[in-house]
């Protein structure tokens, strides 16, 4: 089973050459890594150039560029990886018992930082993604190429929005090894407050808010 892991990125210097530099070993194995450059500014797409497969411009998005990525990919699955994540080093096995079962699904997540506090979200992310079935960008979601609906291009929450979509074709694989990623987005604003203002956002989403303005509302706060 052939996997095409696709990584958004946008202006990632810091991360992307030790993000993909993890994934040699797959590489190695005949997967395929895939880079979505949203216009990056920083030399992030220069670094990537020798360290993956493909390194496609993409409009400046998350979700539309991970279908950018998806739409070159020649694997029969994909995994959607953030640059500062990084999987278990036998994931591609774990992908294809998975996915023997599932249609989809993800990882439990183990996030990396100074704060004891993100131990604790880590856990709760997990155990609520478990209880929902809703997983999000951190838990590296995979998903059977022939089952791939592609992400809702919207600012904000696409990866409720698409774990929505495709609990109507499958329930998601919710493996419990653990991919580990940074939690510096957590601590440069505020470990407490990034976890309450992301809680306030997921909430006005399921009431009805729109993406674009909850995306609003992220940005100002930064």
């Amino acid at each position: 089973m052939k996997l095409s892991i696709v990584v958004p990125v946008l202006n990632e210097a810091d991360a992307i050459a030790g993000g993909l530099a993890a994934l040699a070993p797959l590489r190695q194995r005949g997967h395929e890594v895939i880079v979505a450059d949203g216009g990056s500014e920083d030399g992030s797409r220069e670094l990537a150039v020798p360290l993956a497969d493909r390194v496609v411009p993409a409009p400046r998005g998350r979700a539309a560029q991970m279908n950018a990525g998806a739409a070159v990919a020649s694997g029969v699955a994909l995994l959607f990886l953030h640059a500062d994540t990084r999987l278990p080093p036998d994931a591609d096995a774990l992908l294809r018992a998975a996915l023997r079962r599932h249609a989809w699904g993800r990882f439990d997540v183990r996030i990396e930082g100074r704060s004891p506090l993100l131990a604790m979200i880590g856990f709760f992310m997990n155990l609520r993604s478990r209880l929902s079935g809703i997983a999000t960008g951190d838990q590296a979601i995979f998903v059977r190429r022939d089952a791939f609906c592609g992400f809702p291009e919207i600012e904000l929450m696409e990866d409720i929005a698409f774990s929505k979509a495709m609990k109507r074709i499958s329930p998601p694989a919710c493996l419990r090894e653990r991919v580990l990623t940074s939690g510096r987005r957590w601590e440069r604003r505020g470990v407490l407050r990034t976890m309450l203002l992301m809680w306030r956002l997921r909430l006005a989403y399921f009431l009805g808010a729109a993406p674009d303005e909850l995306a609003r509302r992220y940005a100002n706060k930064a």
